[in-house]
């Protein structure tokens, strides 16, 4: 059985682009969403293995939905990726700080995408604490 990824972002041409690259390039099951609403709607619906996020999108942005997933013992432990134009430093640290698993600037290469998601799979709930940790130590007060 292959794992589950779902796809959120806003971009109504990027998303069915990604999907099809997803669909195409990896054994993923892959379903998708407009916004973090629609997302959240998903995750129940469909209980998804790994969730890859945009940031900048209407009604719930793609750090309020980490946040969410992360705050909810039901979706805690589902691995998350941001995948956003926005690279500035700071918004790394938000995404990571939000909660996320990895943090991918737009453009990515559809082969990337996928090495991405199969490493994040594999990632445990204690990596996950210990990398929020070690960023939580180093912002400062």
């Amino acid at each position: 059985m292959s794992a589950t990824v779902l796809l959120i972002d806003d971009d109504l041409d990027l998303l069915p682009a990604m999907e099809a690259t997803l669909h195409a390039m990896s054994p993923f099951q892959v379903t998708v969403a407009r916004d973090g609403v629609e997302g959240l709607e998903q995750v129940e619906a469909v209980h998804p293995d790994c969730v890859v996020v945009d940031v900048r999108m209407p009604h719930l942005d793609g750090l309020q939905f980490v946040r969410a997933m992360r705050g909810d013992p039901a979706t805690a432990d589902i691995p998350i990726v941001i995948l956003s134009a926005m690279k500035q430093e700071h918004d790394i640290v938000r995404g990571f700080l939000a909660g996320t698993d990895r943090y991918v600037p737009k453009p990515v290469e559809p082969e990337d995408l996928v090495e991405i998601i199969a490493e994040v799979l594999t990632v445990t709930v204690q990596e996950r604490l210990r990398h929020l940790q070690a960023l939580a130590e180093e912002e400062p007060a």
